[in-house]
Parts: C-alpha cells; sequence; structure tokens
C-alpha cells in the first residue's frame, strides 16, 4: 500500500509515551522530524517555519545526546533549566520546546481545518489555523512575516495531490487525533513551571 508524507509520524507517534506515561525525548523529536516533510509541500513560503522547528529539533536533541541518560525523558531536560533559573532565555530549550510544540499546533490545526472543511480554501484554513495557535504569541515582526506567508501557500487540491496515495484521509484523521494529546502534554508541562506563555519579540 503506498504511503502518505503521514506515514512514518503515525508509526512513531505511540512510541513516544514509556510505559509509565512519560514522554520520551528521542521518539517525540523524531515524530516532529517526521513532520517537516509535510511541511516541504508548502513550498518556499514556509521555509522560515521549517527552518525555525529544525532549529528546535536540533537543540532538544544536542541537550538529550550531552546525556542520554539524564535527559531520557523529555521533561527532565526542562526541569534542569528550572533548577538552573535558565528558562526564560530566549536560547533555552524550554523555550525551543515550547514553540517547537507550537508549530506543531499549527501544522495540527491547519490540518483539522482541511479534514472539517472541504470548501475552504488553503490561506483560509492556514490563516485560521494561524489565528488560533501562533498569532497571539508573535510580535509585529513574525506575525506580519507569517501573514505574508501564508497568502503564498499553494492552491488546496494542488497541495493535497502533494501528500501522497493511499488513504490520505484517513491518515490524516489519525493524525489530527493522535498527535494533540502528546502536545497537550507538553503545555500541561510547560504551565505548571510557568513556561508556557513566552512571546516572540
Amino acid at each position: 500500500m503506498s504511503e502518505t508524507v503521514f506515514t512514518q509520524a503515525l508509526e512513531n507517534i505511540p512510541r513516544v509515551k514509556s510505559s509509565n506515561g512519560d514522554t520520551l525525548t528521542e521518539p517525540f523529536l523524531e515524530v516532529c522530524r517526521m513532520v517537516l516533510p509535510v511541511i516541504d509541500k508548502f513550498g518556499t513560503s514556509m521555509s522560515l517555519v521549517k527552518s525555525d522547528i529544525g532549529g528546535n529539533i536540533s537543540r532538544l536533541n544536542a541537550r538529550y545526546r550531552s546525556d542520554t541518560s539524564a535527559f531520557y525523558l523529555l521533561y527532565d531536560i526542562v526541569r534542569k533549566e528550572v533548577a538552573e533559573k535558565t528558562v526564560k532565555h530566549s536560547s533555552s530549550c524550554t523555550n525551543g520546546l515550547l514553540w517547537l510544540t507550537r508549530a506543531m499546533d499549527f501544522i495540527v490545526a491547519l490540518f483539522c481545518n482541511l479534514f472539517n472543511h472541504p470548501d475552504w480554501t488553503m490561506t483560509q484554513a492556514a490563516t485560521d489555523a494561524y489565528n488560533l495557535t501562533l498569532k497571539m504569541w508573535h510580535g509585529w515582526i513574525a506575525s506580519s512575516t507569517f501573514t505574508v506567508a501564508l497568502k503564498l501557500i499553494p492552491e488546496r487540491n494542488k497541495f493535497m495531490t502533494t501528500l501522497g496515495g493511499g488513504n490520505l484521509e484517513a491518515d490524516i484523521k489519525c493524525f489530527i487525533t493522535s498527535f494533540p494529546p502528546l502536545l497537550q502534554d507538553n503545555h500541561n508541562f510547560l504551565k505548571s513551571v510557568g513556561c508556557d506563555d513566552m512571546k516572540a519579540s
């Protein structure tokens, strides 16, 4: 059976949680990496988004690789920075996890819109997703840049044909139902340590 652009991410989402329900660092980052090809389908309009996501994955992965046993669990990276009082730094892994999670929220919201509103244009679906997930956290420069990018994304039918064969509708439905709980867990934890409300300058 032919794959869709979501296939690999969907195969790995069940591996993100430990038997105790903890979020594992490497599997979570791997799922986020597997979402990057989805962003490629938007073309150059989303190159900044892809770069930002890739940078945050790399930042978190570098910290994980510095001590894989200490940072086997994703939130232990944040706990370490809380103890060191570095969570609010723009270059912190906590900030990286927050923005990575928000970017994934945007991707999920966009595909929720495409799934639930077959009559919406791509720009309409993407703009609504942006307003729901990222706009309130962006400063004027970031918001202006993103708004321009949203107007340059491909036409809906053309975009959907780039996502692969197989049962695309079923894969989108699975993605927008199985990934959000992991993202919400990130938000809940970050909120518990006072780090879920940081904004871009």
